[in-house]
Order: structure tokens, then sequence, then C-alpha cells
């Protein structure tokens, strides 16, 4: 038997610097909900004035995030997910990347609102009709479903009119259809097979009463814009959508590019109420989509860029980090046990990337605790990098 391997589940001590943990990520991947934002004012306040536009006048507004890798594009993009997930009255949706073209974006953007969240929309919508046409007065999707479910309220008296008003909002009445099946038993998986775009056979549709496939851009952009209406008809300000790693549209081919381009162009113009969208891209990649592509990147017209840390900020992303692991008050807002000479050391090797800071100050901090060193310095960054 070997013994070149010692493992153990045994946890690192970190008590030496009133830590109970080490709060940087072993892997630099962007929470889904992140906790913490150490972004730069000009960032934060741009993406702040685009999303307030929206949710004030209701006109939609969109915006590019630039930036390098491991600069926090994600993590910026999921951070304003974050808080705007706390509403009531808007609907938030993460694409990872646009993968082949827009319907693809359609596809994420409905699997992130996920199963559920569809499912009390249509019982939020068929609430709306109860209320006209029954004596029953349910104001949520889980008194409708109440009510559904005893008894107290047939499907059978409310959902014609239920397509009938909801195809009227939505122009689509295979949409309208779809929606209403996921409040069915024996329908709702196919209904949400559909309205992800996932494909269904004919006679899964033909249950349904729908007609056409969601299977290319053109309607995907009609799903989208049709599930956008329905939601401003039942109150809801607006739809935002964060999609990342954008500058994957430029390993398309030249057609697919184009093609994926004119579809959210043709979102923006469809939509030109109820809707925010955020991209995350390399900034070389949007500098040749407004070269060659204007009338897509006239519909946006906003950019703004994150750039490398300062020293600041390096300081400020480091305390924040140590700060949620702190045993004690009293080394909360300070950097212990990194020396500022540690830092500057730090910042100068990873450049300011972000990414490469958390990973660095990670791996710097438990080669400290195991060597039982008190404090980290210049000397010591230079030795364990």
């Amino acid at each position: 038997m070997s013994d070149a391997f010692t493992i153990s589940d045994e946890q690192q001590d970190y008590s030496q610097y009133d830590l109970n943990a080490n709060p940087f990520p072993y892997s630099p991947v962007p929470d889904d909900s992140p906790e913490l934002y150490c972004g730069q004012q000009h960032v934060s306040e741009k993406i702040s004035s685009t999303v307030s536009s929206m949710l004030a006048t209701g006109k939609s507004k969109h915006l590019v995030v630039t930036g390098k890798y491991g600069n926090g594009k994600s993590h910026t993009l999921k951070y304003t997910r974050s808080l705007l997930r706390d509403r009531d009255d808007v609907v938030v949706g993460y694409v990872a990347q646009p993968g082949e073209g827009f319907l693809d974006i359609y596809h994420e953007f409905v699997y992130d609102f996920g199963f559920n969240r569809l499912q009390e929309i249509a019982y939020e919508f068929l609430a709306t009709v109860a209320r006209d046409l029954t004596d029953s007065n349910p104001m949520s999707p889980n008194a409708m479903q109440s009510l559904i479910d005893e008894g107290d309220v047939l499907l059978s008296d409310i959902v014609p009119e239920a397509i009938r008003r909801l195809s009227d909002v939505t122009k689509f009445a295979d949409f309208a259809r779809a929606i209403v099946h996921m409040v069915y038993e024996d329908t709702n998986l196919y209904a949400w097979q559909w309205l992800t775009a996932e494909g269904i056979r004919y006679e899964q549709r033909k249950e349904m009463e729908i007609h056409s496939a969601l299977d290319d851009d053109t309607m995907g952009v009609r799903a989208f814009t049709a599930f956008k209406n329905t939601l401003l008809e039942l109150g809801y300000t607006g739809v935002f959508v964060f999609v990342d790693e954008f500058e994957s549209v430029a390993r398309l081919s030249p057609k697919d590019e184009q093609a994926t381009l004119n579809s959210i162009r043709h979102l923006m113009d469809q939509n030109s109420t109820g809707l925010c969208m955020l991209f995350g891209c390399a900034p070389e990649v949007w500098q040749d989509v407004m070269s060659e592509y204007h009338a897509f990147s006239e519909r946006i017209g906003q950019e703004v860029s994150l750039r490398p840390l300062t020293s600041e900020h390096l300081y400020e992303l480091v305390k924040d980090y140590l700060d949620r692991e702190r045993t004690s008050n009293g080394d909360a807002g300070r950097v212990r046990p990194f020396t500022q000479d540690s830092l500057d050391l730090i910042l100068q090797r990873s450049q300011g990337n972000v990414r490469q800071v958390l990973a660095l100050c990670s791996r710097i901090l438990d080669d400290a605790a195991n060597k039982d060193r008190q404090e980290i310095t210049a000397d010591f960054v230079q030795e364990a990098i």
C-alpha cells in the first residue's frame, strides 16, 4: 500500500486569523445568487440607471456590460438578477450563453423561469377569468388552484373564455392554449415541452389543439413576446433578460450570427415596453458587432466596461470577503492576515483580474494556515506563487 496520499475530512483551522473558514472560493465561479458585489461605481450606476428607468417608465431599455475574461461580467449580471428577484412585479431570466440562435436564448430563459412559476402564471390568468365568470373571487394562483381541485370552479366553464382572452392579448392562439394546458395534469408536461421549444410529437400537439411547432427563431421571438404581453396583462411591470457570454455568437457561422442578432433586434422592435435586456460580452466581440451590425447595436446604444481592479478596489474586495467569515468584530473592515504590500503584489500578478485575485487569495490563505504564518507578507506571496 502506498502512503503517498493523505486524505482527510478534517477542516483547516483559520482561527489564528479570526476566521471561521477560508472565505475565498476555491473555484472562483460566480455564485448563482451572489451575496456581495464589489464592483466599480460607474458600472453599478449605469446598470442601476438602466434597470430603474424601465421600472419607472415601463419603456424598454437595454445595456451591454463588457469586460475581459474574469473581470466580473457574470458576477455583475447574477448580482443584478438576485436583486431583481426579490420584486414581485417583474420576471427575471438568466441565459448562460446564447447557444446556436435566438431559439436557444428563449429556451434557456423559460427554463430558468421554471415549470412551477409558469404554472402559477397559468393559474393567475385563469383567476382573472374566474372572477368575471363565476361567483368566486380567487386573488392568487394558489386560491385558483384550490377552487379547481375542490371542484368549486370547473375548468370547462372558464377555459374557452381564458383561451379567447389570452389569444387576444398575445395574438398567438397556440401559445394561449399551451399556457392554459399548464393546469391540466394529463397535458401539462406536453405544454411545458412546447413552451420551452423542446419539441413534441404531432399527436401531443393535437391533444392540446396546438397547430404550430415552436422550432425556429421567428417562432421563438413570437412566443417570447406573447409571454411578456401575458405578464403585462397580469399587471407585471416587465421582463428582465440577462444574456451572459454573448461573445460566443462570434463562434457561429456568419449566417447564423446575423440571424441571431436580427432575431434579438426584432424582439426589441416588437417590445418597446416592458423589456430590459442586459448582455455580458467580451469587448473585442462587441466592437465587431458595433461595426458590422449597426441595426442591432443601435437598438442597445449603451455600453459600460468593467475595468481591471485598482488597489482600492482590491482592498475592498478582500476586506468584504474576509468579513464574511470573521469570528469577532476586532478585525472587521481590515484585511488581516494580508498586508498592504502582499495585496499590491497580488494585484500586480493578477493584473487586476477579479477571478485571478480570488483564486490567488484562496490559495495563499490556505498555504499560510498550513505553515502557521501569522501574517501574509509580499515575501510570502512571492514564495507561495
